[in-house]
């Protein structure tokens, strides 16, 4: 049910990328020297555009995004490039992805080290980790399926996922989203629901006559559901299925 597991990298060159990246996206894009970063651009209203990974090596900046998501990022990125001396363009690289032992030159997933690693390179190494369901168990959204246009990224766990940094400065969507962490308490987000019966991703999640959410990716007898915090007590209904929130 994932939006495409298909990954596009860009290399991103001139010297003013790193300033011209760090005044756009919502994590601190200095800590990607050698390691990964994991990181979105939003609208000015603090919407979710796209999300991806960074990696500083040498004279370059590698972004590895989803390629269903690269026509809408870069585009988006060029438009702020103006006059900057910053040069974006795809990479032959490929991303490979696994849980197990990791190869050479491998690098920690930034969310969550239970999700492994992934590496940059000429070919796909990639393991047969079932990803649905690590993310269900973790509660990691996808772009295409929990992540998208009307999407806030700390209602998205974000936070938790080390996807933003409250103490880097200005970027684009930053006044919304420090509003949200600062000032309100979250009454929607993404949690974890059991589920007893037939509901397929999409399906609406009712609490007696109210919605309550939408079940979205499923495993098994798990999903992940965007949920109204205040309606998801107890038993509810999706479709002819019985969901119930799991503990945080």
């Amino acid at each position: 049910m994932e939006m495409s597991d298909a990954r596009q990298v860009f290399a991103i060159t001139g010297s003013d990328r790193l300033g011209f990246l760090q005044n756009l996206v919502t994590n601190d894009l200095r800590k990607a020297e050698g390691a990964l970063v994991y990181a979105a651009l939003l609208t000015p209203q603090g919407k979710f555009i796209a999300d991806f990974f960074v990696h500083e090596t040498g004279d370059m900046m590698l972004l590895d995004v989803s390629a269903a998501l690269a026509p809408v990022l870069v585009p988006r990125l060029n438009m702020y490039r103006l006059r900057a001396d910053v040069q974006i363009a795809p990479s032959p690289m490929v991303v490979s992805r696994g849980t197990g032992p990791a190869p050479v030159g491998a690098l920690p997933d930034p969310r969550d080290a239970r999700l492994g690693w992934r590496l940059y390179g000429p070919e796909d190494l990639s393991d047969a980790t079932d990803w649905d369901a690590l993310r269900v168990a973790l509660l990691v959204p996808e772009a295409g399926i929990e992540l998208t246009g009307d999407s806030y990224i700390l209602e998205q766990g974000f936070e938790r996922l080390h996807g933003v940094d409250f103490r880097k400065g200005c970027y684009v969507g930053q006044e919304v989203t420090a509003r949200m962490k600062h000032k309100t308490e979250l009454r929607k987000g993404l949690a974890r629901v059991e589920i007893h019966g037939d509901a397929a991703p999409g399906t609406p999640i009712m609490a007696g006559d109210r919605e309550a959410g939408t079940l979205l990716t499923r495993a098994g007898d798990q999903a992940i559901a965007y949920l109204r915090f205040d309606r998801a007590e107890g038993p509810m209904q999706a479709g002819d299925a019985v969901v119930t929130r799991l503990p945080d």
